[in-house]
């Protein structure tokens, strides 16, 4: 019998397997891959394997794309602030300095072509003075604090007075040959203040004086700092922000009132009413809350009934002062040299007023108003008059 007919039986059915080789009950089922192939399975409940499927890879939404900058060329412009507050030194040559600077050239000329040490030598001495005084000159400027101190009302023609306070924030090094310029909108930078020495965290004061010569808003910008240290061949400075405004009133000029004549003879035009001046005014019957003081007890006993005085209050009537701000068609310079003309004489005329003891009541042809007695005195006219400008006709109220 060959190897091939050995593995049946009699009747041509399958050989039975012994025991032995059967695998236990509780043996673990054969792994995925290979269930499909045990030669343990009867062939007639032998399942083919299934493959898993392959699970798609769910999209994955791409990041956002970073922003990228604007190029160079569509960039806008850095502002002369941003500028400034970053502090920028300035460098400018001295009169001394440009002469340094062509003698340094001629002997750096002269030692190149003529190969000599001693003038190399000399060359580099003359360097060297060049960075010691951009050096020393850099230490002076740095770590200063500027402060203006403005008055508290300035008037044209009239003098007055700009302190400049510089501190030294540096705990050890001074600061030498400080010059400080304040600046001003629209017009030159004609004051400074000079600080021969800053010592170590320590203030100097100064002060400039200055007479305007136009009313109006006097706004300053900043400061410029400068320093010619320590050779005096340079000149480095830095500008630093630091706004401010001060109001300049119109210039007043003596005037001369006119006596009160009133409305009858002898009467001084004052106003008379209730108060708390000297003289009675008239006498009433007491009420809750009256001054016990004030009880005229004569005529309480006359009248049987306590009756009090009322004091009487001298005062004025208001003066009324009207500016005429509208600008013509065309418009001329001699209108611009009248307007301000009349705005002197109205700020002359509201002072001797207000020093008579007059309420004053301003009014422009444009319903502008303002109010001024005695007890505010006369800076709010002072003040309106200052910054009051010229209006066309087509701003007047009620102008078609």
């Amino acid at each position: 019998m060959g190897d091939g007919e050995g593995s049946r039986g009699e009747n041509g059915s399958p050989a039975s397997i012994p025991d032995d080789v059967l695998p236990p009950a509780d043996a673990p089922p054969a792994p995925p891959s290979l269930a499909g192939i045990s030669v343990f399975d009867d062939a007639q409940t032998r399942e083919p394997a299934q493959i898993p499927k392959k699970r798609r890879p769910e999209p994955v939404e791409p990041p956002p794309p970073e922003p990228q900058p604007p190029p160079k060329s569509a960039r806008k412009p850095e502002e002369p602030k941003a500028r400034r507050q970053r502090g920028a030194r300035r460098l400018k040559f001295t009169r001394e300095g440009k002469y340094y600077l062509g003698i340094t050239l001629g002997v750096g000329f002269a030692a190149i072509n003529t190969g000599n040490n001693l003038l190399y030598l000399l060359l580099g001495m003359l360097l060297s003075l060049i960075v010691v005084s951009g050096v020393m000159s850099e230490l002076s400027l740095r770590n200063l604090t500027v402060t203006r101190r403005l008055p508290l009302r300035a008037q044209v023609g009239r003098p007055h007075l700009v302190e400049i306070e510089v501190f030294n924030h540096k705990g050890k090094i001074p600061s030498y040959a400080i010059e400080v310029e304040d600046l001003r909108a629209g017009q030159p930078a004609d004051k400074r203040c000079f600080f021969l020495k800053i010592s170590p965290s320590s203030a100097q004061v100064a002060a400039y004086r200055r007479t305007p010569a136009r009313r109006g808003r006097d706004h300053h910008t900043g400061f410029r700092i400068a320093t010619r240290f320590p050779f005096g061949l340079f000149e480095k400075s830095r500008e630093v922000l630091a706004p401010g405004d001060l109001i300049i009133y119109p210039a007043v000029d003596p005037v001369r009132l006119p006596a009160d004549t009133g409305t009858k003879p002898g009467h001084s035009g004052r106003i008379v009413g209730r108060g708390g001046g000297d003289d009675i005014y008239t006498v009433r019957p007491r009420r809750d809350g009256d001054d016990p003081r004030d009880i005229y007890w004569r005529k309480s006993a006359l009248t049987n009934q306590l009756v009090v005085r009322e004091r009487t209050r001298e005062a004025r009537p208001d003066v009324e002062l009207v500016l005429d701000v509208v600008r013509p068609e065309p418009e001329t310079e001699a209108f611009a040299v009248n307007f301000e003309k009349r705005v002197r004489e109205t700020a002359s005329r509201a002072v001797a007023h207000l020093k008579r003891g007059d309420t004053v009541v301003l009014k422009t042809t444009a319903s502008q108003r303002v109010l001024a007695d005695r007890t505010v005195g006369a800076d709010p006219v002072l003040r309106f008059l200052a910054l009051v400008e010229a209006v066309d006709v087509t701003q007047k109220p009620g102008a078609a």
